[in-house]
Formats: structure tokens, sequence, C-alpha cells
């Protein structure tokens, strides 16, 4: 059995019958999906009985018979005309794709290392690498740099004063603001118990240390 190469990276554009019956087959790079195509080889048979079947709508009687026995015979024919067109096709394919030694992947010429034999998944470009990594320690650099700002900033936030999520008023979010942004309603801010000078929340109705009702 002959041996199929492209098995899996092309697609049979081909048309069995019809007035633009032909062959025609589109192979892809397995790395970048790039395209190539061949050119369009027409299948006279398919073509013939697409064209009388087309004077069969129009004219009828003998020429349908006609229409319908050049179908068969094209039918007949397709099998081997279509073999015979896909070889053609991947020797055409072998001189656009190569089939890299490691990975077993047809690639494009953008895809192949010359140097090294290989596709570039298997042998990547060092320069490319080279430029790959320093951008990748750009920003491992950065990160690092924008983490220990963001660490200064929080040492000088305010972590102890309580704060209201939700408004208890009208039920807006508040990201943690001093007034709710809907309804302007003052929000976890801290008084003091006129009886034991203990911090209470502005909303709470009782001291938490003395009990005493607050106004």
């Amino acid at each position: 059995m002959t041996e199929i190469k492209f098995s899996d990276n092309y697609n049979d554009l081909s048309q069995q019958s019809g007035v633009n019956a032909g062959f025609q087959f589109e192979f892809s790079c397995e790395r970048c999906n790039d395209t190539w195509r061949t050119d369009f080889v027409p299948f006279r048979s398919g073509q013939a009985s697409g064209w009388f079947g087309k004077a069969a709508g129009i004219f009828g009687g003998a020429i349908g018979g006609a229409s319908e026995a050049l179908e068969g015979l094209a039918q007949s024919g397709w099998g081997k005309a279509h073999d015979e067109a896909f070889k053609q096709a991947v020797e055409q394919a072998k001189r656009h794709f190569h089939r890299c030694a490691r990975c077993f992947q047809y690639v494009c010429d953008t895809c192949w290392n010359k140097d090294k034999g290989l596709c570039l998944n298997c042998a990547p470009s060092a320069e490319v690498e080279i430029e790959a990594a320093r951008a990748q320690g750009e920003v491992y650099g950065a990160g690092e740099k924008a983490a220990l700002e963001g660490t200064r900033r929080g040492k000088r936030l305010d972590v102890k004063r309580d704060r209201q999520l939700i408004c208890p008023q009208c039920g807006a979010e508040t990201k943690g603001a001093k007034f709710c942004p809907e309804c302007g309603h003052q929000l976890a801010t801290k008084g003091k118990c006129p009886a034991c000078s203990a911090e209470v929340s502005m909303t709470a109705k009782f001291c938490p240390e003395c009990g005493k009702k607050l106004a």
C-alpha cells in the first residue's frame, strides 16, 4: 500500500460533479496553520455531466438520458482520477513543506530552522529565545518593583478603621468610603460613649463596654 503523506493537515476541496467539478487540495503548516492551495485541475467527465444536466433541465428527452449516462461514467472514473490528482498534489506540497525529523510534523518555510534541519518548535531560534527571555525578565522585574511599591503604599493605609462595604441607609456598595456615594450617609466612624469614653460605632445603640444607651 502506498504511504499517505500529509494525512492530517490537508483539506480536500475537490468536487465530483457539476460544471465546477475538479480537484484541488489545501495543505496547512502544523505550526502556524498558514495554508497553501494547489491549482485547480478540472474533472472533465464530471463537468460534462454537469453541463448535460443543465441542458436536460431545459430540453429534457434524449438529452436527459445522455446526462444520466455521462454522470454514471463520471462516478465510475472519479476514484482513480481523484487518487492520481491527490498524489500529484502531495508531490507539489513537498516543495512547500518540510517534515521535522524529531516531531514528524509538516511545517512551512517560515517555521523551519534551516541551520538545524528541524522545525522551530524543536529547534527554536536562539535570537528569538534571547529576546523572549529578556522580555519575561523585564515583566518579572517590573512585577517585583510594583509589589514593593504596593507594600509601601499599604503600610501608609489606615487598617484600624472599620469600613462598611454596604450602606445601611440605602444598601449601595460603598467600597470602604467614609460616606455613602449614593445617599451621603456617614459610614463606619467611631464615637465615644458619654458614660465610659469607650470607642463606639456611630450606628451602635448601646455601648459595648458599659451598656449605656446611646442617643
